[in-house]
C-alpha cells in the first residue's frame, strides 16, 4: 500500500470559521468532504493528508474563495501550529527557528512531507515538498504551507519582507491574483514549493522570543505506512460521527473491501478485531478521562442502548463501565513533575 500523509485536525477549527464568516455552511462543506464537524473539537488528532485537502477544496468552492488556503494559514499564522509553533517561536535566532520547523514537523504535526533549507552563496532557499501519494490537492497544501513559512519569516524579520521569490509546484495556481494579496508576494512555478531569499537573514535574531519551553512530548512517527495502525486510527475517526463499517474504512485507505480484508488477514487480524480493539480503547478514555455520563458514553460509540454497551464492555474488562470507572478514579494520581 502506498504510504497516505497524515495531518493534525488543527486546521479544521479555522477552516469552519471562515466558511461561517463568508456566509456559508460548515455542516455542508464537512458533508461534502465526507468529515466529522466534531474534527473541530479535537485538533490534535491526525487526518489523512488528503481529507484536509478535500476539506480546503470544498470551503473555498462554498464560499467562492480560490485563496482560502493562503489565507488560513497566514491569519493563523506559526502560533496556530500549537506545540511546533511554541517551540519554533522560543529559537534565538531565524535559522534555529526554521532547523526546529523542518525537524520537528514530520512527527509533530504532518507527514508526508518534507522542508528544508539550502544556502547557496549569498542566496537562502526553503523548500517543501508533499510525499504523499495521492496528486489531490498538492498545490493547495503548498500554498497553506507558503503561509506559515512566510509568517514564520516575518516575525524575524518584519511584516514588510518580501522574499526574492515564492513558487509553487503544478499548475497555474487558480485565482493568483486573491492568492499573491493572501500572501504578499508574487507567485512564480517551480518543481517543488520554496521562498528565497538573502542568506544573511539567517543571522536574524527573535524580536519577539517566546520564553524557552520544555522540549515539547515527541509523539511516535506517524503511522501512515502501517496498514494496521492506520485502520485503527481512521476507525477511531469514524466512530465521532457513526458507526465504523468495513466499506467505508476500505474507502478511506483506497482500497477495495476483499484486498483490505485479505491484507489484514496476513497479519492475523480481522476488521471486527479491530473495531472491538478501538471501541475498547476509546469507551477507557472517555471513561477516565471524560466527563460523560455511561449513557452518553454509549451513545459516542454507536451502541444502540447502555445495555448493550454494559454487556459489551464487561467482556472486555470483566466488570461494569461504573464499576471501572469508579476503580480508576480512587487509583492515586502520579505526582506533578
Amino acid at each position: 500500500m502506498a504510504v497516505l500523509g497524515l495531518t493534525k485536525a488543527r486546521s479544521m477549527g479555522p477552516v469552519a470559521d471562515a466558511v461561517e464568516r463568508a456566509g456559508g455552511s460548515p455542516a455542508r462543506v464537512f458533508r461534502a468532504a465526507d468529515l466529522p464537524l466534531r474534527l473541530i473539537e479535537q485538533p490534535e488528532r491526525f487526518i489523512l493528508l488528503r481529507d484536509q485537502l478535500r476539506l480546503l477544496a470544498c470551503a473555498a468552492r462554498e464560499i467562492g474563495d480560490p485563496a482560502l488556503a493562503a489565507r488560513l494559514s497566514m491569519e493563523a499564522g506559526v502560533p496556530g501550529l500549537g506545540a511546533l509553533g511554541q517551540s519554533v517561536l522560543s529559537a534565538d535566532r531565524l535559522d534555529a527557528a526554521i532547523a526546529r520547523t523542518n525537524g520537528m514537523m514530520g512527527r509533530m504535526l504532518q507527514s508526508s512531507t518534507r522542508l528544508e533549507l539550502i544556502a547557496e552563496g549569498e542566496k537562502a532557499y526553503w523548500t517543501y515538498r508533499v510525499t504523499d501519494a495521492s496528486d489531490v490537492g498538492r498545490q493547495m497544501n503548498e500554498l497553506l504551507a507558503l503561509g506559515y513559512m512566510l509568517d514564520l519569516l516575518r516575525r524575524f524579520l518584519g511584516p514588510g519582507f518580501t522574499p526574492h521569490r515564492a513558487a509553487v509546484s503544478g499548475a497555474p495556481v487558480t485565482g493568483r491574483a486573491a492568492v499573491e494579496l493572501a500572501l504578499g508576494a508574487e507567485l512564480s512555478r517551480h518543481s517543488i514549493a520554496l521562498l528565497s531569499f538573502p542568506a544573511e537573514h539567517l543571522c536574524a535574531p527573535n524580536p519577539r522570543r517566546l520564553p524557552r519551553m520544555p522540549a515539547p512530548d515527541m509523539p511516535p512517527a506517524p503511522i501512515a505506512d502501517d496498514l494496521v495502525a492506520l485502520a485503527r486510527h481512521l476507525i477511531a475517526l469514524q466512530l465521532l460521527e457513526r458507526r465504523p463499517s468495513l466499506p467505508a474504512l476500505a474507502g478511506r485507505l483506497g482500497l477495495s473491501q476483499r484486498t483490505l480484508q485479505r491484507r489484514l488477514g496476513t497479519r492475523g487480524i480481522t476488521f471486527e478485531t479491530l473495531l472491538r480493539d478501538v471501541m475498547e480503547e476509546e469507551a477507557e478514555l472517555l471513561l477516565r478521562h471524560g466527563q460523560l455520563s455511561v449513557a452518553a458514553v454509549a451513545l459516542e460509540l454507536g451502541f444502540a442502548d447502555v445495555a448493550h454497551f454494559s454487556r459489551a464492555f464487561r467482556g472486555w474488562k470483566g466488570m461494569p463501565p461504573r464499576a471501572w470507572r469508579r476503580l480508576m478514579l480512587a487509583q492515586p494520581k502520579p505526582p506533578a513533575p
